[in-house]
């Protein structure tokens, strides 16, 4: 650990499940950790999963919430595959006597209380290394003390940060209480413990200004509202060669608009709405889908397809060539990024019923792209208000949406007025400018001025 804590430049040690892909969390990561490295300090890694560099970075691989230990102990945890049913007791005769069900048969298995300590003591003693290691002097803790998908690791971060007082800013990009699943558990204790706790030394972030308020009603914790930003500073570079033959490997036809849902395929993100969308506009155009399900199953992909076949609507499943970064996929299909697709998008849909914040909105805006938005809580508070030009929907596609955006398909200088707009209040109010002052902010709260 540095003797020096009040001087700059700083070593900062993000922590989290996972630093790869295309999720929100890595990304939100990777932009502030471009910031703090121009402001002059050293970014380090610790996760269950890693794409960053390997010098830098701490694996642990049971730091990632698709570890099969930790995996199980949510299906657990998460009144899944665990019940204290008469099978259960007779598999547990040390509580067979005990047990009531009085309330609820969700209770916690002995062995994974010992289970999460010990993994809990483990995770201590790599954090313990990983602070001492790199002479650490913050540390940047990504929703890893805000969903509760690694119980252990939130556990051993917050008697970490208890046992050493360590400067922290916890930033929250969901919690629990904004997903259903995990509403009815076997572990409110730890959750109440760990997710997130309330300790002097850690500042809280939030992405939106509900979340700030839930936070302050439910637990009394203040926060500072960071939203997600781009680096609008920065436009986008014009397309080059290779980006010109997307339209044609995601089998685009001539005269056909691309619609592009630039998201996972979970159940929040509607795409229902999507489909129904592209079927009765009118217009001959194919919806690409640029994700997987993720991490979520692949229940929800099932219903699309089979949603998608019932309406007689194209839909490209692009995942497997729509990656980080160009090349070739297994089957010899050229591989493109979200960089390449979005300027061939004719239109953006973003149908979600709930968002923490909104990256793909802010990726269309960046791309100069027209958009339908489903008017979900966090756009309706944060984005809205702000003046963008979009085409809003209130939960269902009606004739009027549909007019909509068959007027912004036909007259496609005054979307571009539109996109030119939106650019310059995305620049105003998400850009980099906006999350380097406050990064400063924070960083001056969490370790005082620069001597």
């Amino acid at each position: 650990m540095s003797t020096h804590p009040f001087s700059l430049p700083s070593h900062i040690g993000f922590i989290s499940t996972r630093f790869a892909g295309t999720d929100g969390v890595s990304l939100e990561t990777s932009k502030w950790a471009q910031i703090l490295e121009q402001l002059g300090h050293t970014c380090y890694y610790f996760s269950g999963l890693s794409d960053r560099p390997a010098e830098r970075s701490r694996v642990v691989p049971e730091a990632f919430y698709r570890h099969p230990v930790i995996d199980l102990m949510n299906r657990t945890a998460y009144a899944g595959d665990w019940s204290a049913t008469a099978q259960a007791r007779a598999a547990h005769p040390e509580i067979a006597s005990l047990y009531k069900d009085y309330f609820s048969i969700y209770v916690r298995p002995p062995q994974m209380t010992l289970q999460i300590q010990g993994l809990k003591e483990m995770f201590k003693e790599r954090l313990y290394a990983f602070a001492r290691d790199f002479a650490l002097n913050v540390l940047i803790v990504e929703n890893a003390l805000t969903i509760p998908l690694n119980l252990p690791l939130g556990l051993a971060l917050t008697e970490f940060i208890a046992e050493t007082g360590f400067p922290t800013i916890a930033h929250h990009h969901d919690f629990y209480w904004e997903r259903q699943r995990f509403m009815v558990n076997c572990v409110r204790d730890y959750i109440a413990a760990a997710f997130p706790p309330n300790l002097p030394s850690i500042r809280h972030v939030v992405i939106n200004s509900v979340a700030a308020s839930q936070l302050a009603s439910r637990t009394g914790i203040s926060a500072l509202v960071i939203p997600n930003v781009m680096d609008f500073e920065q436009p986008p570079k014009a397309p080059d060669a290779y980006a010109m033959n997307v339209r044609t490997n995601l089998g685009v036809a001539d005269g056909e608009k691309l619609f592009l849902q630039p998201t996972r395929i979970i159940p929040r993100k509607g795409i229902e709405h999507a489909i129904e969308l592209t079927r009765r506009v009118g217009i001959p155009a194919k919806l690409v889908i640029t994700h997987a399900s993720g991490d979520e199953g692949t229940e929800y992909e099932h219903r699309v397809r089979e949603f998608a076949k019932l309406l007689d609507v194209q839909v490209g499943f692009e995942a497997s060539i729509i990656q980080e970064k160009r090349g070739l996929s297994a089957d010899g299909r050229n591989i493109f990024t979200l960089a390449d697709i979005y300027p061939q998008a004719d239109l953006v849909t973003y149908p979600s019923s709930s968002e923490g914040f909104g990256n793909a909105f802010l990726e269309a805006v960046y791309y100069r792209r027209p958009i339908v938005v489903n008017n979900y809580s966090i756009y309706e508070v944060d984005i809205k208000p702000k003046g963008f030009s979009v085409i809003e929907f209130n939960g269902f596609i009606d004739e009027t949406i549909l007019e909509n955006v068959r007027h912004s398909l036909l007259h496609p200088e005054e979307t571009e007025s539109w996109a030119d707009k939106n650019y310059l209040l995305a620049r105003r109010y998400f850009s980099y400018s906006v999350l380097r002052r406050r990064l400063r902010l924070l960083l001056s709260d969490c370790l005082g001025e620069a001597v």
